[in-house]
């Protein structure tokens, strides 16, 4: 009870700090951004591989696995939510499953893996998570659509505090802002950019007591405009087909 007395105050004290330092500390976090953003994307890409892949018998029934993908993408860029502003400079991971069933496209989720992210000039940090929803079937309007929520940890922040939930996630339509190319072609690796400028940020939930002066600090609920993501991408891309040729008749489950 005490940490968290100490916290409010801590936390109420800050709000005014946040507010005061935004403009600084949006210019100065853009920089830092632009100036990781390649080699992060890069180093990302190598590292992670597919072993958060769906498994074959985790497609849909009777899928054929030559006609299905995993796709295991790496991001970093950068992230504004209400009076949040930071770089994501350790790239976050996605992967999941796409093909065909009866004709219709289809997708399985995978996996969401991301670093925590300094909230400057307090003690907190936020974490995106997968919130349940997703959508990577590309068209003229969009690149894919995805609903993060973002954990809040700091001391005395109870568990299951975050921006946002599944019933009220952060939803994202992202756009390209470049196009698609071809980083390598064996195995298939494309690097592109998204952004949405166009969500809004929910208010914190599951926070008890501190959520109204998190809600403070954190600048929440945050309207559309004033929150971004921007991200440099680089899906790595592998057949099914392939995995069932390498473990032999029988064992591709």
């Amino acid at each position: 009870m005490l940490r968290a007395r100490r916290l409010v105050m801590t936390l109420s004290a800050v709000a005014l700090a946040v507010c005061a330092g935004a403009a600084t500390s949006a210019t100065a976090v853009s920089a830092r951004a632009g100036t990781h953003a390649g080699a992060g994307a890069g180093a990302g890409a190598q590292k992670h591989g597919f072993q958060d892949c769906p498994t074959l018998s985790e497609l849909p029934e009777g899928a054929d696995p030559a006609k299905w993908r995993c796709e295991a993408m790496t991001a970093v860029g950068h992230l504004t939510l209400g009076r949040v502003d930071v770089a994501i400079e350790r790239p976050l991971a996605i992967t999941f499953a796409e093909g065909t069933d009866d004709g219709e496209f289809r997708q399985v989720f995978g996996a969401m893996a991301a670093a925590p992210l300094r909230v400057r000039g307090t003690p907190l940090s936020i974490t995106p998570r997968y919130g349940g929803y997703s959508d990577f079937q590309s068209d003229d309007e969009r690149r894919g659509e995805l609903d993060l929520t973002f954990r809040i940890s700091g001391p005395g922040v109870p568990p299951g505090c975050s921006i946002g939930s599944v019933v009220d996630p952060v939803h994202l339509v992202l756009r390209e802002t470049d196009p698609p190319q071809v980083v390598t072609p064996v195995p298939l690796v494309v690097a592109f950019g998204v952004e949405d400028s166009r969500f809004e940020a929910p208010r914190v939930s599951g926070c008890g007591r501190l959520g109204p002066v998190l809600d403070k600090v954190l600048g929440l609920p945050s309207p559309v405009g004033g929150n971004s993501i921007e991200l440099d991408a680089r899906v790595a891309m592998r057949s099914y087909g392939d995995e069932v040729e390498q473990s032999g008749p029988g064992t591709g489950s």
